[in-house]
């Protein structure tokens, strides 16, 4: 599409160009332009790009006359965790001033994001807005998830001022969080999946110096941009990544903790992911999907029709890259993490 792609953070020392998800900028626009009733939630696994996806959309809509709050309170970088078009970035201003400052809390942060989009309503007559909010839950604690979204919701529902169009679109990693939202009827619901291999392969080819071939490095990935990221920096040395992904979610002790049928059915699941699905009638299957979930191991998937995803879905069945057509293993990293732990 013609909209100007914007330059990414990707790995330590080297930027690149924001590349694919046309189909996912193309449909947060046609959803913007048709009103947004109701936020949408869009949850994938971790490093998947949601978190870019905002950052070049926020420039898409900037391109179409919007204005744009993007709450992004995880950001490393201080100053990107609130960040707004020219046209009300002032308001950042007088809002902190009401805070008291730069909130000391993660959660002080997304409510003063909130009340940027507030403000903006309030002093605009007819004018569109759209709100990104980027893994918000991780920020104020899941507990509090549905409490935030039913504040966004307020926002389109019962604005503090006259608009033409809102849009609020979160984004989220945690698959827990999926249940806790969809309960309700506040928020509309999409997947996003790890990169397409053909968008992919135009991100790996933006990474200088010697590296593996590409086939490889999509068998190790299966298109998630943050874990060739982590190869990159680490010198293509899958051992380093996979040993990361086992003591940072603690694999081993999860493995040693199971019960004997869990455990074995979680050695089928390296194989095939939707035996758990098959399963799901047991009470072991149950909590082993619950554990796996928790941790950020596996996804549940939705079918595979536009309306349930925000870009292009995976396709129904990839048992190389771990993909069942219920449930999935987020990259094949996280796998191998697990399947090195079993000893299968």
């Amino acid at each position: 599409m013609g909209w100007e792609r914007v330059w990414l953070g990707f790995a330590r020392g080297l930027r690149v160009r924001f590349c694919d998800r046309d189909v996912a900028l193309g449909r947060l626009l046609r959803l913007a332009e048709e009103g947004g009733w109701s936020p949408w939630v869009v949850y994938g696994p971790e490093g998947c790009g949601k978190t870019s996806l905002f950052r070049q959309a926020v420039e898409v809509f900037r391109g179409c006359g919007y204005s744009v709050v993007w709450i992004n309170p995880l950001s490393e970088d201080v100053g990107e965790r609130i960040v707004t078009t020219e046209d009300v970035r002032d308001l950042i201003v007088s809002v902190m001033r009401d805070y008291g400052g730069l909130p000391e809390s993660l959660a002080k942060l997304v409510d003063v994001g909130i009340a940027v989009a507030y403000r903006v309503l309030r002093r605009r007559v007819g004018g569109r807005l759209v709100v990104f909010a980027d893994d918000i839950f991780q920020a104020v604690g899941l507990d509090r998830a549905e409490t935030y979204v039913k504040a966004l919701l307020n926002l389109v529902e019962h604005p503090p001022g006259r608009y033409e169009k809102v849009a609020i679109v979160i984004a989220t990693s945690e698959g827990v969080s999926r249940e806790r939202v969809g309960r309700h009827s506040w928020a509309y619901l999409y997947a996003m999946w790890n990169m397409p291999k053909e968008g992919f392969r135009e991100l790996y080819e933006q990474i200088p110096g010697d590296k593996p071939s590409f086939e490889d490095v999509w068998r190790w990935t299966g298109g998630n941009p943050r874990f060739l990221g982590k190869l990159y920096e680490v010198g293509w040395n899958v051992d380093r990544v996979v040993g990361w992904l086992i003591r940072g979610r603690s694999i081993d002790r999860l493995v040693a903790m199971l019960p004997e049928g869990e455990r074995d059915l979680l050695a089928e699941a390296v194989y095939d992911p939707d035996v758990l699905w098959e399963n799901l009638a047991r009470r072991e299957a149950q909590d082993l999907v619950c554990r796996l979930i928790e941790r950020n191991l596996i996804m549940e998937m939705f079918d595979r029709v536009e309306d349930a995803w925000i870009d292009v879905p995976p396709p129904e069945r990839d048992l190389d890259l771990g993909i069942g057509r219920r449930f999935a293993w987020q990259t094949p990293l996280h796998r191998e993490a697990v399947r090195r732990v079993l000893n299968v």
